[in-house]
């Protein structure tokens, strides 16, 4: 392990059992599952707004560029998020980029800011990432399942993250990226529309759309859970050998 890997470990309080791990666990056979969120997917529950203009409002999401994006994101009324925010905060980072990484929803200085990450838990992603040779803004883009901060923190709801997928999927029909890397239980069951444990999905190779998707822990949950740090460095490691072998195969 370099220096500066060593450093960066140690600064994330992986060292050295992050170290000890540093071996990759043994290839594991992917195990696809077909996404049950067909490209064309629309909003099936929109809260008070009815299906026809939920399907209407959907279509016109699919054809923004992302300059019309941000304008819609910022101006969005679709759930009840959009009363306590102060910002909404679409993503950020290289919108030509390999990596995607999906996060739960904005918190309170996520809201202040305007940027997903930027709290504890971004600072812990931001290692995460540098542990592996990723740098947040260089061919990594950072988002959320959705865009505004749910009051305390909590959970997002069903009709949010609705509300919030039409934009989410058109991140990703903009990005493109190789590998989608789903950080935590809402993001994952957000993109693979169905029930999802994060102890059994780990180390498995999921597909939305065609992309490959790996599922891990998400940064806020580690910060609560020390020993669950050593399991996210194999999530990590699995997904940069994911990345090599596509871009060997491109």
């Amino acid at each position: 392990m370099s220096t500066r890997r060593e450093r960066i470990l140690r600064e994330m309080g992986l060292a050295p059992l992050w170290k000890l791990r540093e071996k990759e666990v043994e290839a594991m056979e992917p195990e696809p599952v077909k996404s049950s969120v067909p490209a064309t997917a629309t909003v099936i529950n929109s809260g008070n707004i009815d299906n026809q203009a939920e399907t209407s409002r959907s279509s016109e999401i699919a054809n923004m560029d992302w300059d019309e994006l941000r304008q819609s994101v910022a101006a969005c009324r679709a759930c009840g998020l959009c009363q306590a925010r102060k910002q909404a905060v679409l993503g950020v980072g290289d919108t030509q980029a390999d990596w995607l990484f999906i996060g739960e929803g904005p918190g309170a200085e996520e809201d202040e800011r305007g940027e997903p990450f930027v709290g504890q838990a971004g600072k812990l992603l931001d290692a995460m990432l540098a542990a592996v040779d990723l740098k947040r803004g260089n061919d990594v883009y950072i988002a959320n399942a959705v865009k505004c901060r749910p009051p305390g923190n909590r959970t997002p709801e069903a009709e949010e993250t609705a509300a919030c997928w039409p934009y989410l999927e058109r991140q990703i029909a903009l990005l493109q990226p190789k590998l989608i890397v789903a950080l935590g239980r809402p993001a994952a069951q957000t993109l693979l529309q169905t029930e999802v444990k994060i102890g059994a999905a780990r180390g498995k190779l999921f597909q939305f759309n065609g992309i490959p998707l790996i599922v891990t822990y998400h940064p806020a949950y580690l910060l609560r859970n020390l020993p669950d740090k050593a399991k996210a460095w194999e999530d990590l490691c699995f997904a940069r050998r994911t990345m090599r072998g596509l871009k060997d195969c491109a």
